[in-house]
C-alpha cells in the first residue's frame, strides 16, 4: 500500500512498501551502512541500474536521501491523520488513537524510521528545515491532543508539552528494537506501550482500554 492511499478506516494496515527501486536500494543501503557510508555506486548495484542511470532520476546522492526520508515522513503524517479523523472527537479517543498510529508505524516501518533519524544530522541546511517542519507537524498533532486533555480534565500531567515529548521518543525508541518475531505479539505490545503512554500523561484507569 502506497503512503498516498491510506485511508481513514486502513491506517492501522501495513502492507509491503511501494518504494521505487533506487529508494528501495537505499533504505537498504542506508540502513546497513549509512549514508555517508554508501556511494552511488552501491545504489547503482543494488538497482539493477548503471551510475548514469542513477543519476538520470536523481542529481545527487542528496536528493535521493531527501526523497527517501521525505516519503517515510508523509507516510507518517498521512497514517496520523486518518487515525485522528476516524477517532471520535474527544481527547482520550483521539489520543489512544494517534498513539497507537505511531507505534504501529514504528514498528512496522522501523527500517525506514531509523534511517530518518539517524540521517537527519546528513541532510543538507535547507533540506534539513523542511524535514524538521514536517516532524513539527506530527509533534503538534500530539501536542494539541494532549493540552485539549489538560484542558478538559481528561489528562491530568501539569507538563503536557514535555508529556508530549517524551511520548513521541517512546514511540520512536521503538523501532530501535521491536521485531516481528518477538516474543510479544503486536497486540500486547500495543496494550503495553499504550498503557504507559496514558500514564504519562495522567489519565486515571490508564490501564483500561
Amino acid at each position: 500500500m502506497s503512503h498516498s492511499e491510506v485511508t481513514m478506516s486502513d491506517w492501522r494496515d501495513y502492507g509491503p512498501l511501494e518504494f521505487p527501486r533506487i529508494l528501495d536500494a537505499a533504505l537498504e543501503a542506508f540502513y546497513e551502512h549509512g549514508y555517508h557510508g554508501t556511494t552511488t555506486r552501491d545504489l547503482a548495484r543494488r538497482s539493477g541500474l548503471s551510475v548514469p542511470g542513477v543519476y538520470h532520476y536523481y542529481p545527487s546522492k542528496q536528493d535521493i536521501l531527501v526523497e527517501l526520508m521525505m516519503v517515510i515522513i508523509d507516510e507518517l503524517l498521512t497514517r496520523s491523520r486518518s487515525a485522528l479523523s476516524a477517532a471520535q472527537p474527544d481527547p482520550r479517543s483521539q489520543f489512544d488513537a494517534l498513539v497507537e498510529s505511531l507505534l504501529l508505524f514504528h514498528m512496522y516501518r522501523r527500517t525506514g524510521a531509523i534511517v530518518s533519524t539517524g540521517e537527519l544530522r546528513s541532510l543538507e541546511a535547507g533540506n534539513r528545515e523542511r524535514y524538521v517542519a514536517k516532524r513539527d507537524e506530527q509533534q503538534r498533532m500530539l501536542d494539541e491532543v494532549i493540552l485539549a486533555g489538560v484542558r478538559d480534565g481528561s489528562f491530568s500531567t501539569p507538563y503536557p508539552k514535555d508529556a508530549s515529548r517524551a511520548i513521541a521518543s517512546l514511540c520512536v525508541g521503538v523501532a530501535s528494537w521491536y521485531r516481528p518475531d518477538g516474543s510479544l505479539p503486536v497486540s500486547a505490545l500495543l496494550d503495553r506501550y499504550l498503557t504507559i503512554a496514558r500514564s504519562i500523561v495522567g489519565i486515571a484507569g490508564a490501564a483500561d482500554r
